[in-house]
Order: C-alpha cells, then sequence, then structure tokens
C-alpha cells in the first residue's frame, strides 16, 4: 500500500508542475492551430522558446517584467508573421517539415555561442537572472506547507480502507467529469455550469486529500500562477470558438474551398489562428521556465511531439482536451517510471532504462489510441474531418 501512495504522490506532484501546465497552456494554443484549423504545426516549441527568451532576456537585461512579457510576446507575433506570410499556402506534410525546420533554425540560433551574451548560448540563462521579480509578486508567504492540512492522515491513522475509498471516489468523480465533458452542453446554462464547477471542486479537494504533497510557497506560488493561466486560456478558447471567427475556423479545417467561396479571406483567418495560437504557445514558454533555466534544448522538436501527444490523447478540437490530454501525459508518464523503479529489480532495468522504458509505453498507448480510438478522450470522429 505504501509503494502505491508513493506511485501515486510522485503522479500528482507531475500533474501538478508547473512544466505540465506550460505545456497546457502551449497545446491549447496547438489546438487552435491543429484542432480547429487543421494547420499541420510541427514548430509549436519554437513559440515557447522565443516568448522564454523574450521574456528571460529582457529582464535579465534590467527592464520590468511587464516589458519581459511583451517582448516574449512580440518576438512569437514576428515569428508567426514571418512564419505564416511564405508558408500558409501549403498543407498537410508540407507545412510540418517547414515547421519543424523554423523551429530548429529557431533552437540553434540559440544555442550559438555568438549569442552568450543574450541566449547564454547551449548553457542557456539560469533562473536566478530573471525569477526574482516574479518570487517578489507572491503572497504565499515563506516557509513550506501542503494546500489542505486536513488530509487522509487525520482520518482512523490513515488507514489502507480510508485510501481505497479514497481512491474509488477520485476516480468516479474523475470519470463523470469526462463524461459530461464528452456529452457536452457541461457549461450550458448556470445550472449544469455550477454542477461542472462543483465537481471540480470535489475532484480537486480528493486529490489534495489524498495526496498531501508539500512545497515551499515559491513552489507553490508558481503552480498558483501557471494553473490560474491555464484556466483562463481555457476560458478564452472557450469564447473564441464560440464565436463566427471560431465557426470559420471549422469551415476552413473541414473545406476551405467552399469558405473561400462564400468570400471569406482564408489567408488572413489561418494568420490569425497561426498568431494567436502562437501566443498562447509563447505564454507557455515564460510559464516553463519560472522554475527551472532557459534551455534552446529543453524546447525543441521533442516538446513539439509531446505537445502532439497531449493534444491527440485529450482530444484535438476540444476545450478540455488539451488539458486533460497534458496531465494524463506527464503524470501517466511518471507513473510508469515509478512502477518499473518499484517493482522491477535493478539487475532487469535500470533507473535510467525505466526513463525510457515509461516513454516506449506511452508511445505504445499513444499508437493503441490513434488505432481504437483515434478522436481521443473527449474527442468528437465528425471533428476529425480535416482538410490537409
Amino acid at each position: 500500500m505504501d509503494n502505491i501512495q508513493y506511485i501515486l504522490n510522485g503522479m500528482v506532484r507531475e500533474a501538478l508542475s508547473p512544466q505540465t501546465a506550460a505545456v497546457a497552456i502551449a497545446v491549447i494554443g496547438l489546438n487552435i492551430h491543429f484542432g480547429f484549423t487543421g494547420l499541420l504545426n510541427m514548430g509549436q516549441s519554437a513559440f515557447m522558446l522565443l516568448g522564454a527568451y523574450g521574456f528571460a532576456i529582457s529582464i535579465w537585461h534590467g527592464l520590468p517584467m511587464i516589458l519581459g512579457i511583451l517582448f516574449g510576446f512580440g518576438a512569437a507575433f514576428i515569428f508567426a508573421l514571418i512564419l505564416g506570410a511564405p508558408t500558409l499556402k501549403l498543407r498537410g506534410d508540407y507545412l510540418a517539415i517547414v515547421t519543424i525546420s523554423a523551429a530548429e533554425i529557431i533552437r540553434y540560433v540559440g544555442r550559438s555561442a555568438l549569442l552568450v551574451d543574450f541566449t547564454g548560448s547551449a548553457q542557456g540563462i539560469p533562473g536566478s537572472k530573471y525569477t526574482t521579480a516574479f518570487d517578489n509578486l507572491s503572497f504565499f508567504g515563506n516557509g513550506s506547507f501542503t494546500l489542505i492540512p486536513f488530509n487522509y492522515r487525520d482520518v482512523a491513522d490513515g488507514a489502507a480502507w480510508v485510501r481505497v475509498i479514497g481512491w474509488i471516489l477520485v476516480v468516479a468523480v474523475i470519470t463523470l467529469i469526462v463524461l459530461r465533458l464528452r456529452r457536452g452542453g457541461a457549461f450550458e446554462g448556470i445550472a449544469q455550469a455550477a454542477l461542472t464547477a462543483l465537481m471540480f471542486v470535489v475532484g480537486i479537494f480528493l486529490i489534495f486529500f489524498l495526496f498531501p504533497v508539500p512545497y515551499l510557497s515559491s513552489e507553490w506560488w508558481v503552480r498558483f500562477v501557471a494553473w490560474a493561466l491555464v484556466f483562463a486560456c481555457t476560458a478564452v478558447v472557450f469564447l473564441l470558438v464560440r464565436s463566427p471567427w471560431g465557426r470559420a475556423l471549422r469551415g476552413i479545417r473541414e473545406d476551405e474551398d467552399a469558405i473561400r467561396s462564400l468570400g471569406k479571406n482564408v489567408f488572413a483567418i489561418k494568420m490569425q489562428a497561426l498568431v494567436i495560437g502562437g501566443l498562447f504557445g509563447a505564454l507557455g514558454g515564460m510559464v516553463y521556465v519560472l522554475s527551472s533555466s532557459v534551455q534552446p534544448d529543453s524546447m525543441g522538436r521533442s516538446l513539439t511531439f509531446f505537445c502532439y501527444t497531449a493534444l491527440l490523447l485529450g482530444g484535438a478540437a476540444t476545450i478540455f482536451g488539451p488539458v486533460l490530454g497534458s496531465v494524463l501525459f506527464f503524470a501517466g508518464r511518471i507513473g510508469i517510471k515509478y512502477i518499473a523503479a518499484t517493482y522491477v529489480p535493478d539487475s532487469v532495468m535500470s533507473g535510467q532504462q525505466t526513463e525510457q522504458f515509461s516513454y516506449i509505453v506511452v508511445g505504445v498507448a499513444l499508437m493503441l489510441l490513434v488505432i481504437f480510438r483515434p478522436q481521443g478522450i473527449l474527442g468528437n470522429k465528425r471533428e476529425l474531418r480535416f482538410n490537409v
């Protein structure tokens, strides 16, 4: 039982991490590109890296944090214009090749020794150079604490039956939330929205009740801001896709020639989608480096592939799919790693091999998902008609 608790605690820690939230924000932007518009953008990591560089370099060289945020968004905006102008007329694999190449160019420029005074070259920019201003905004005080002091240890001295019942309740609540989101209409009307919100609150309380993870105040501050931004970005996309502009995106994804015949400027709408999704990616990049450092290799093509994995897992062209997919991807990978490390002898698989094994299992799971449920957990098969 203690081993299971250890594994689940590790999964919750990973699910709550700022990097998971940052990737969720980037996947929300990728969902605008691929899910709603049908743009096969394989360079989302470039938007993340540019956002992180604009944010970190500006603060490192003495500018206020607000200007650093604006420079991060500005760099992503300019990159989207430069990338989109010659490439948005391409479709499918050709667009994917161009965008992944552009992302690699950005990464190699960041690694260049000629820019060591700005990007830190391959070593990157340490977090201590740019995070102080952000940390000073914290209202969490000092010290270490758990978010909810009352937890399973306070009931029957943390007996096994308390945890088992709690796990069953968590699974039940999460299942109900997923079913409501898949059915649609979870936020239609005040009553439905209130019920869905209540289920989210109960689920979050149960998770923190069963998995009391202590963090320093500064670590809670980063997590609070990161996940607040995730929910804010989700709300923005919810409003965007319900607007006439959002319906135009879906039309372009399914048949852009039909949209063009109605007098719509397809190129302009695609450019808008590329810019907005790229700005989400830049915001994700800024959040990604708040608790670490700006390393160009940490935001390379593998991160774009992780974003696509999370998007396909949660469901493309859905509102909550990017968030659910990101949490499941990172938490599931850590769970596989911890299970292998706990139950597989070192003579069979070393600690380093468990890391590699976790990616293999996730890759196989993604293949099975694409074969047997290509729409993802929350997706709809009718949303798979891409004109790419």
